[in-house]
């Protein structure tokens, strides 16, 4: 099963709002920390689910941090915010009834 590292971010008057480096597009939030993380393993399986279709292109794979940490977006982004392993659970092809 793989896992993205996605970067959590908290303003003082907002929600925190988790980010995946890899998967641009997918984002989500939650009122607390772990709401938060409990989303963003519901929307990044979801994005899964039909992102070749959606996309017409496979689903991106995961960097590792080390691997991250040459992307100068990513050290941006994560200047003000916390990692989080966020595990994807490979989403089941829906077969089409005949």
């Amino acid at each position: 099963m793989p896992s993205y590292i996605a970067i959590v971010h908290k303003d003082p008057d907002s929600c925190y709002g988790v980010q995946f480096p890899d998967v641009p597009g997918v984002f989500s939030a939650g009122d607390t920390i772990d709401e938060a993380v409990a989303k963003a393993s519901e929307v990044i399986a979801f994005a899964a689910e039909d992102w070749e279709d959606v996309q017409g292109r496979p689903f991106p794979l995961p960097r590792t941090i080390d691997q991250l940490r040459t992307d100068p977006a990513f050290t941006e982004a994560v200047e003000d915010g916390m990692l989080l392993i966020v595990p994807l659970d490979p989403p089941t092809r829906r077969v089409a009834a005949e």
